[in-house]
């Protein structure tokens, strides 16, 4: 009986069934680990935090808004570049250690006006300093306001290593109020019965330079005497606006027309509680 002879595979059989098997497991690979499982997590890197937006905070919110002036006036800031003030140096870089009446004094930039209300005047007044940080660096600026017979005079410090370096100095009316937003300084000035002056300063790494100004319409003012109406409310930025006080029909009998008589009520009027003691109200935070 003769030998079989053993079968033989084309040449290249091998090859192509690999070929053919390692494409279908790479298929099924990519379809088993391409796509993430409902529900499941993924890692998309990195993100950004987000951060709250910044709200206003006022500047002296404990002074009474005065009522607007007839005029028309508005605030100019100086533009001289900034010089360190003489013959004055912060120990421990703490600008909230400064003495604002000496700082005041030794500014050569202070007029003559501003220097009666450091001395004695009785239409004068130098408010308590603020302390806020107008060039993003984390670190206070001081805000000073000097009211003379006429406009009240707006004063920024920040610091240069230990020296004191003024980067704003501008009239407002006395009438004006003022916020911080974020790094930025807000001035508001009541210009008419119906509009107010805003003006916007940034820090442009000199001084804080005027970005923004504008008119904006604040509706009719409330009339100054006592014995009208109740006082406005105020907002942050020291407008006031005529709130309307809605009226609500009475809900007891009404008198019949034509006689001076009482209809009678088809269900009977409870009368209202009254609080024995006013409510306090939480007090607002800064």
């Amino acid at each position: 009986m003769a030998p079989t002879t053993p079968l033989r595979r084309r040449p290249g059989a091998a090859p192509a069934v690999a070929l053919v098997a390692l494409a279908v497991l790479t298929a099924l690979a990519a379809l088993a680990f391409g796509r993430p499982d409902p529900g499941g997590l993924r890692d998309e890197g990195p993100h950004p935090a987000v951060t709250p937006s910044a709200s206003a905070r006022p500047l002296w919110p404990g002074l009474a808004t005065a009522p607007p002036p007839a005029t028309t006036a508005s605030g100019s800031a100086t533009q001289a570049p900034p010089q360190p003030v003489p013959d004055l140096t912060v120990p421990g870089h703490d600008l909230t250690a400064v003495d604002v009446r000496t700082l005041l004094a030794k500014d050569p930039a202070v007029g003559g006006e501003e220097r009666r209300a450091l001395d004695s005047c009785a239409e004068c007044a130098v408010r308590a300093p603020e302390f806020r940080d107008l060039t993003g660096d984390g670190l206070p600026e001081l805000i000073a306001a000097v009211t003379t017979p006429g406009p009240v005079v707006l004063h920024v410090y920040t610091l240069a290593g230990d020296r004191v370096l003024p980067i704003l100095r501008v009239q407002v009316q006395q009438e004006f109020s003022a916020a911080t937003i974020g790094s930025d300084l807000w001035l508001y000035e009541p210009t008419t019965v119906t509009t107010r002056t805003t003006s916007h300063y940034q820090w442009n790494g000199v001084r804080l330079a005027l970005f923004e100004k504008r008119v904006d319409g604040i509706g009719l003012l409330q009339p100054t005497d006592p014995g009208t109406d109740p006082p406005p409310a105020t907002g942050a930025g020291g407008g006031s606006e005529r709130v309307p006080v809605p009226k609500h029909p009475s809900t007891g009998p009404q008198p019949a027309p034509g006689t001076g008589a009482v209809a009678p009520s088809a269900r009977p009027v409870r009368p209202t509680p009254q609080p024995s003691a006013p409510a306090v109200l939480p007090e607002a935070k800064r």
